[in-house]
């Protein structure tokens, strides 16, 4: 939402306003995982699907703090490759129910859709967003509009159209903001 986005956005989210290296990446993840935490109980509340157990905000927060404890451990210079293999492990294996699986099938296939990419263009960050779709549906037998799936499936149409026009990243950011809510 508004704050993940303010928090990236001021901690020097886009060199040159072009890419996002490893050390931004690692940051966007700790500001993802900080406004989890913050806003896991409103989250909870919107839970209505499959059933109102209102512990999905709860388990999205317990699956991306796992990211959170591995990115703590992770050095300043390490490397596109070495952040992303650190995500995929902490997210696949910190995965807490429904919510947080689908969550972590999202973040591993935007991961893989990095491939062995130092730096990412906005045309790269869309590609990864579509990889993320793309895994995050394959991994629900029966995908459900209206749900996480709905938000990651419009957010990577809505990033491709803006990047057939526009190859500004902290652009394509906002986009990506508005988009989701």
């Amino acid at each position: 939402g508004r704050a993940c986005n303010r928090l990236v956005l001021e901690e020097e989210l886009v060199v040159n306003n072009k890419t996002i290296d490893a050390k931004i990446l690692s940051r966007m993840f700790l500001s993802g995982a900080k406004n989890l935490e913050a806003k896991k109980e409103w989250i909870n509340e919107l839970n209505v699907f499959p059933v109102p157990d209102g512990d999905t905000g709860s388990n999205m927060s317990m699956t991306i703090s796992a990211v959170e404890k591995e990115l703590n451990k992770v050095d300043e210079k390490s490397t596109m490759n070495e952040v992303s293999e650190a995500v995929e492990e902490a997210v696949l294996m910190g995965a807490r129910g429904n919510s947080g699986t689908i969550l972590s099938q999202i973040i591993t296939g935007f991961l893989r859709g990095i491939g062995d990419k130092d730096r990412l263009y906005a045309k790269d960050v869309v590609i990864a967003l579509e990889s993320a779709k793309e895994v995050a549906y394959k991994a629900v037998n029966e995908p459900v509009e209206g749900t996480i799936l709905t938000v990651i499936r419009e957010v990577a149409d809505s990033s491709r159209e803006y990047v057939k026009t526009n190859d500004d990243l902290v652009g394509l950011l906002e986009n990506i903001k508005d988009t989701a809510q």
